[in-house]
Formats: structure tokens, C-alpha cells, sequence
């Protein structure tokens, strides 16, 4: 057994090449191999969100705090709230954040494949945001 006690890591600002906006990340658990499984305590300021992305093997969210948005691609644009849990499906082009007056905070689940968990992609436009 081992127990990662609260802080172990420091708390790290989301890239602007993956984000727009103030996001923090706190990293809970990185996979060792032979384990694949990664999660973060993820937050974004009102307005803040992803980039464009894709997961290898999928992702799911569960949404903590706060009311925030969460979009497939070709899909209409998702309000998430506390105690939500989103399942975005291997591949599938998404992006999700803040809504645009409240914080987010989701707890972000997700496996690694070939030391891969994300393909980044273009930016979520302003107009995309609010549309």
C-alpha cells in the first residue's frame, strides 16, 4: 500500500498550447507500469477550457464543483454540474471547461496507451465557446 498525501505534488498551471484561461492542475495519480490509470484535480476560471482533444482509450470527468460545459464534436454544447459524471469515448473529439460566470473544478479519469493519454488539437474559438 501507499498513500499519496494531499499536496504531494504542486499544483501546476495549465499550458496555453492546451488551454485558454487560468487552469490549474493537481496531479492525484500517475500510472506505473504495469498500471495505466491517471488522474488530476483539474479547475478552470470562468471562461477557461481545454483545447480541442482526443483520448486513446477515453476519458471520464466527475464534475466537483462549480457549473461548467462540455462539447463532442458535430454535438450541441453540455452543461455540467456537481456530481455529474461525463464518459467521453476513445477518439472522440471533445474539449470541456468553466462556464463562462462560474468556476469548474472536475476530477479529470483517464488510461495511458503506449505513454499516450491525450492528442491535443486546435483551440476552442470564443465563438465556438458561446455558441
Amino acid at each position: 500500500m501507499e498513500i499519496f498525501r494531499a499536496g504531494h505534488k504542486p499544483s501546476a498551471k495549465g499550458p496555453t498550447d492546451w488551454f485558454t484561461g487560468i487552469v490549474r492542475i493537481d496531479a492525484l495519480f500517475n500510472p506505473a507500469a504495469p498500471e495505466r490509470v491517471q488522474g488530476a484535480n483539474v479547475t478552470f476560471e470562468p471562461g477557461a477550457r481545454t483545447a480541442w482533444h482526443t483520448h486513446p482509450l477515453g476519458q471520464t470527468l466527475v464534475v466537483t464543483s462549480g457549473v461548467g460545459r462540455a462539447q463532442r464534436w458535430g454535438s450541441p454544447i453540455e452543461e455540467i454540474r456537481p456530481g455529474d459524471v461525463v464518459w467521453f469515448a476513445p477518439g472522440e473529439k471533445h474539449w470541456h471547461g468553466a462556464g463562462p460566470h462560474t468556476a469548474m473544478t472536475h476530477l479529470a479519469i483517464q488510461e495511458v496507451e503506449n505513454g499516450k493519454v491525450v492528442d491535443w488539437m486546435e483551440q476552442v474559438s470564443d465563438e465556438q465557446y458561446g455558441s
